[in-house]
């Protein structure tokens, strides 16, 4: 019998699913700041705060379009690595607290050489049925998956 395969490449694209719930979200905390009663400056203030957020987080994280966002994932040889269109594949190291849930995929992730660590949501609209499962029982099951890229 002959071992299995360790290579696994997966991408996602944009999810309208996340894309409802990150407006829902803001459309709560801009409403909440008309009910408060607050002044007027700290108001528009933390609007302004709000409408920076999705300024930044919309074409990273939730809309894809930004050359930094990360929209691939593959294992191989060398480890675990994240695709984006501005630097390519990545080597990252998969933390721990990553998440394989039947209707969200949370990679926790740090990048070689960077102290902080990052997360992507990948909801299940964002890729394929199959793809999405195969993406969680290779994160669950993998050998080494939180090891340090080398």
């Amino acid at each position: 019998m002959s071992s299995p395969s360790n290579a696994f490449e997966c991408r996602w694209q944009a999810s309208g699913q996340l894309l409802a719930a990150y407006l829902l979200a803001q459309a709560f905390a801009l409403g909440s700041l008309l009910v408060l009663s607050i002044s007027l400056w700290a108001s528009l203030a933390a609007a302004c705060v709000c409408l920076l957020h999705a300024a930044w987080v919309l074409p990273r994280q939730i809309l894809l379009t930004h050359p930094q966002a990360f929209c691939g994932l593959r294992r191989d040889g060398d480890g675990w690595q994240l695709w984006n269109r501005a630097e390519g594949w990545q080597a990252v190291q998969l933390r721990p607290d990553s998440l394989a849930l039947p209707l969200i995929v949370v990679l926790r992730f740090r990048l070689r050489g960077e102290w902080r660590v990052r997360s992507i949501c990948v909801p299940r609209d964002a890729q394929a049925a199959d793809l999405h499962r195969r993406l969680r029982v290779r994160l669950k099951f993998s050998r080494r998956r939180w090891a340090a890229p080398e």
